[in-house]
């Protein structure tokens, strides 16, 4: 549904840390940076989709950022990441089967408060 998703950022370069790190197991990797007012844009190379991030000096309200995985070990790889570039824990790898029964997830607050997660559909391989 989206191409891409910009906000902006309490910290630039904490949050592009973040981020890149957080999702490196989804191969997110920085398409572009430096264009004026942009940012940088962070992007998945399979979906195409993509990220942006920018400098703001207005209080970001919180988001709800939830990115596909394409298995379960994305996801495991995804919140050991998120916490290792300082993310908070909002709730470890597992299923989530009140969404349905292959709905694995797990969640971490990044630098600004946003609640992110990586979900994969698919059942266990």
């Amino acid at each position: 549904m989206f191409d891409h998703v910009k906000f902006g950022v309490s910290d630039y370069a904490a949050s592009k840390t973040f981020f890149l790190k957080a999702l490196e197991s989804l191969g997110v990797a920085v398409a572009a940076e430096g264009v004026p007012t942009y940012g940088v844009e962070l992007i998945n190379p399979k979906s195409k989709t993509s990220l942006c991030l920018c400098q703001t000096e207005e209080k970001p309200a919180h988001l709800h950022l939830a990115f596909t995985a394409e298995n379960r070990q994305q996801v495991d790889a995804f919140y050991r990441a998120a916490l290792e570039a300082g993310g908070k824990d909002n709730g470890a790898p597992g299923l989530r089967q009140h969404y349905h029964a292959n709905y694995y997830a797990a969640f971490v607050i990044g630098p600004d408060g946003h609640n992110v997660e990586v979900v994969c559909h698919e059942p266990e391989a």
